[in-house]
């Protein structure tokens, strides 16, 4: 596993499989549509087919191309799922004769501009966990109260890495030459799935030292960390959980300009106030790093032989509008949040969880 809990509870017992009962996902818009121009905007609901497979079935029934469709974000195949997506207003007179029995369009409005791809607040999510005790129920409640209050690691999840988890792996022989992938979108999944792998190990690297630093004292810190009085003296003195470094690059959240941290101790009262996040580094070309101590600790991280485009990412997020229903009677729990784009409902219910699931 290439990443590390933050919080120290027991794991807790319950059943979760991803099904379209029980993991909806409906994604929220970057902006409201115009209600004129030129696209449709179409929202849609499909279940057990992926954004691509989804895409195909309207290309073809529509004749419309499948890349001048548009659409903000791919979505889960095993779930309940609702997105916008985008077509040319020609193709309206023929939407009356779309069918598709695991498709529907729920919502159709106008807006000037195609749909693109990251164009989205975030997404908004049900879930439905089985076979959970009256003490388990509590021990979650506990748990959501401190993520919505402390926010949580922005890990990649695992459906970043395939079904069997060694995508990265693939990746990686790529990068060093040890492996050709003639299909280069194959070739492009599996180098980005070793940049999140990456990121992963480093974030878990980040997590441990802010684990460190809530558990021990300035004296055992110096030991353990190798580093100077003066800055465990600043770690310690952080507010919240995940501790800010020297040289750490952040960006106004949940989105803004990326910037280098100077004063540690001014931003992470920023950060505690949810206005700035800190980043870590998907290593690639073109791609900004850290200096000073974050870099010393992100370079154990860092591939410099990455031709592809990298990328900086939030490490830390804060969940919003959690809550959570326990059906006693059933034996299953509701949980419902808001997450902003590019983060995992599965990262968050694995630390809830404190296991794999």
């Amino acid at each position: 596993m290439d990443r590390i809990f933050f919080l120290n509870h027991s794991p807790i017992d319950f059943y979760f499989k991803q099904s379209p009962e029980t993991f909806v996902v409906e994604e929220v818009p970057l902006y409201p549509f115009s209600g004129e121009g030129e696209h449709l905007i179409l929202k849609v609901r499909k279940r057990n087919l992926t954004t691509w497979q989804m895409l195909q079935i309207f290309s073809e029934q529509l004749g419309v191309k499948v890349r001048d469709i548009g659409y903000a974000g791919l979505k889960d195949k095993n779930a309940l799922t609702y997105q916008h997506i985008s077509i040319n207003k020609k193709y309206e007179g023929k939407l009356s004769s779309f069918s598709h029995p695991d498709i529907k369009i729920t919502q159709t409005d106008r807006h000037k501009n195609k749909i693109r791809t990251g164009h989205l607040k975030g997404n908004r999510f049900y879930i439905k966990l089985k076979k959970v005790s009256s003490i388990n129920a509590k021990k979650i409640d506990n748990v959501i109260k401190i993520i919505e209050k402390e926010g949580m690691p922005n890990f990649f999840g695992y459906q970043r890495f395939g079904i069997e988890g060694d995508n990265y792996i693939l990746g990686k022989e790529i990068v060093e030459g040890k492996r050709r992938e003639r299909n280069r979108k194959k070739e492009r999944l599996f180098v980005n799935a070793y940049q999140s792998h990456l990121f992963n190990l480093w974030l878990s690297k980040r997590v441990e030292i802010s684990k460190f630093v809530e558990s021990f004292g300035k004296k055992e810190l110096m030991t353990l960390l190798d580093l100077p009085e003066g800055i465990i003296e600043e770690l310690k003195e952080q507010r919240q959980f995940f501790k800010l470094l020297p040289g750490d690059l952040a960006q106004h959240y949940p989105h803004g300009r990326l910037f280098e941290i100077e004063s540690v101790i001014e931003e992470s009262e920023r950060f505690f106030q949810r206005v700035i996040s800190p980043t870590g580094l998907l290593p690639g070309a073109k791609t900004k790093r850290a200096n000073g101590l974050a870099r010393d600790i992100e370079k154990d991280f860092d591939d410099e032989n990455i031709t592809a485009y990298g990328d900086r990412r939030f490490a830390w997020i804060f969940p919003e509008n959690i809550e959570g229903c326990y059906k006693e009677e059933n034996a299953w729990y509701e949980l419902r949040f808001f997450l902003p784009k590019g983060s995992y409902a599965t990262v968050l219910l694995e630390e809830i969880a404190h296991r794999r699931l």
